[in-house]
């Protein structure tokens, strides 16, 4: 169990991803710009395991809400 807010490195870590700030935002640069009507964890991007951590989390308002939240709206964003 966490005992503080969990990070995005800490989040890329439980999908499994790459965790340094260089991977992440290769992630993100990647991926952005979803579909505004597609939710995070629908996602073609993410693998089964992936997308049912993401679907629990935010089902179960877990502690990875947070930082989930943000990597949606990240991924939501145009490119630029």
């Amino acid at each position: 169990m966490l005992t503080q807010q969990p990070t995005m490195e800490d989040l890329f870590t439980q999908l499994g991803l790459k965790n340094s700030p260089q991977a992440i935002n290769q992630f993100i640069d990647k991926h952005r710009g979803m579909n505004s009507k597609r939710h995070i964890e629908e996602a073609p991007f993410w693998n089964d395991s992936q997308a049912t951590f993401l679907r629990s989390a935010l089902l179960e308002d877990a502690d990875w809400v947070e930082v989930i939240d943000q990597l949606n709206t990240q991924l939501h964003v145009d490119n630029p």
